[in-house]
């Protein structure tokens, strides 16, 4: 990946909760928050990628998190099916910022599916999350419009409420994995989907390590543990550390403020 969309922070607070990082009573330290979106956005820069922006909405503070917008095939936007009300008006404006650019718009799931945050491709296949807020009944309606070539996965921690929280894509042949977030059929699934997988202790997981940005054969992280920088480095990757705490008060970190613009997902099957 190389392109990706994001959305500044001006309007971002955490002012509602719908998952258990959320937490009201807890403020934002805004200007910190702005440091950490910038450190991000040059980080993506630094090490070849581009970056693309959407205009934030007053009103729509997690619109932020971008990859919640949808889905990418190509110059295709598939616009994502919010579960909670706070976030279903970002989709007009995304769904504007992808038309006006060319982009073909398909219509949007009947049932609830969160965009790239709980679907990432992993070597033309396309890997759902679904039993926290996708809901699994979206994605054979997803794989009949698209034919996608899909794996489904069950989420079980309420704490890894996105798939990109426990699943990052590094390369055709590594992922990090977060095995406790995963029921054990999915778990399966995952090993034979990845050939070397990367698995991730629980309070990696927590760190939001698997929520991470890769871009060619750096990986941006909000937090490494010396055993994962060790497993990075024997297969080639190196690692760039950016703080992401103020983001992480709304359940939130480097890889959910970006969406990669340059994914393309096979046709096949559904399982």
């Amino acid at each position: 990946m190389t392109r990706f969309l994001m959305c500044p922070p001006f309007h971002y607070e955490v002012s509602y909760s719908i998952n258990p990082w959320m937490n009201v009573t807890v403020d934002v330290d805004h200007d910190l928050a702005k440091s950490q979106w910038f450190r991000l956005f040059g980080a993506i820069d630094a090490c070849g990628g581009s970056v693309e922006l959407i205009d934030p909405v007053e009103g729509l503070p997690d619109m932020v998190f971008v990859a919640n917008g949808g889905l990418i095939d190509g110059e295709v936007f598939l616009p994502s099916s919010m579960r909670h009300p706070q976030r279903q008006g970002e989709k007009t404006y995304l769904c504007d910022w992808f038309a006006e650019r060319g982009w073909k718009v398909l219509e949007s799931p009947v049932d609830c599916q969160e965009g790239a945050g709980d679907a990432l491709v992993f070597n033309g296949r396309l890997a759902g999350g679904h039993g926290m807020r996708s809901q699994r009944s979206a994605y054979p309606a997803i794989h009949a419009q698209t034919g996608w070539d899909m794996r489904l996965l069950r989420l079980i921690d309420p704490r890894f409420y996105h798939l990109d929280i426990a699943f990052c894509p590094l390369n055709n042949d590594s992922a990090l994995i977060v095995p406790a977030a995963f029921d054990a059929a999915s778990l399966t699934v995952l090993r034979e989907l990845v050939p070397d997988p990367i698995e991730l202790t629980l309070q990696e997981g927590l760190a939001f390590s698997a929520n991470s940005v890769v871009v060619g054969d750096s990986v941006i992280m909000s937090a490494c543990s010396e055993r994962l920088r060790h497993l990075l480095r024997q297969r080639g990757f190196d690692v760039l550390l950016c703080d992401m705490s103020e983001f992480v008060k709304a359940g939130g970190g480097c890889r959910c403020l970006t969406l990669a613009l340059d994914t393309t997902i096979g046709e096949a099957a559904l399982t």
